[in-house]
């Protein structure tokens, strides 16, 4: 099959599943939700996480190379796999929140709490999971991928939904995007690092005052529409929501 269809299903694949398992980690483990409220993950108003697509593209292609060149064979070319895991999925996370820190001023993740931390962004016990869940692809998932693929390619009319996916994921790319934009400016007038999570629990918080529905996929781009207010509203309960940028 094409290299580039198969990179885009896979991309797809990961985008989706990656939301699944932070939909539900954000709910029952976050300690920016401690009221354990149902909260869409990331930045995009859609179900997909591109940085879990990004960490499945690079899994399969380190996977086949690694099948490739028998890095199975013994225990310390294990271990030289599970490091290249480690340092592979560690730098896509760094990368993603350090362009969404420098570049816009926001954290969608927070590890500053944590041992060891850099810049709030990775740590040693996220890269750990992110070994483990590496691990678990390898033992339990590839395969699974490699089959899909097979009938992907034995049924390529399917690409038309990995295509209408893409269609869907730019429109909300560029829409989110914008809403960045916005938060970027509130954040250079005060001076702050601004909080995705902490923004959106604020953001439930407020609508059950007013006692509106919480949709879990408009939770951001339905305050697109009043930002500046919500944002005046939590702005005296700044230290809740920010973090300052000389911290």
């Amino acid at each position: 099959m094409n290299i580039y269809l198969t990179i885009a299903f896979l991309f797809t694949v990961g985008s989706l599943a990656g939301w699944v398992i932070e939909f539900f980690f954000r709910h029952y483990f976050s300690s920016d939700n401690p009221q354990h409220k149902w909260v869409n993950p990331g930045f995009c108003t859609g179900p997909y996480l591109p940085l879990y697509g990004f960490g499945l593209v690079s899994l399969f292609l380190l996977s086949i190379v690694s099948e490739h060149y028998n890095m199975f064979s013994s225990i310390k070319l294990i271990i030289v796999w599970l490091l290249l895991i480690t340092i592979i999925l560690t730098a896509i996370e760094y990368i993603a929140g350090i362009i969404c820190l420098k570049v816009f001023h926001v954290k969608l993740w927070d590890y500053s709490d944590c041992w060891g931390n850099v810049q709030g962004i990775i740590c040693p016990l996220f890269s750990l999971f992110w070994t483990i869940l590496g691990v678990i692809y390898l033992l339990f998932i590839h395969q699974h991928i490699i089959n899909l693929l097979i009938w992907l390619s034995n049924n390529l009319a399917f690409s038309f939904f990995v295509g209408m996916f893409y269609g869907v994921f730019i429109i909300d790319l560029v829409h989110s995007s914008n809403l960045l934009v916005k938060i970027k400016k509130f954040a250079d007038e005060n001076e702050v690092i601004v909080h995705i999570e902490k923004i959106k629990a604020e953001i439930i918080r407020i609508k059950q005052e007013r006692k509106e529905k919480n949709n879990i996929f408009a939770q951001l781009s339905t305050s697109h529409k009043h930002l500046n207010e919500i944002l005046s509203e939590v702005k005296e309960q700044i230290s809740e929501i920010v973090s300052n940028k000389s911290k």
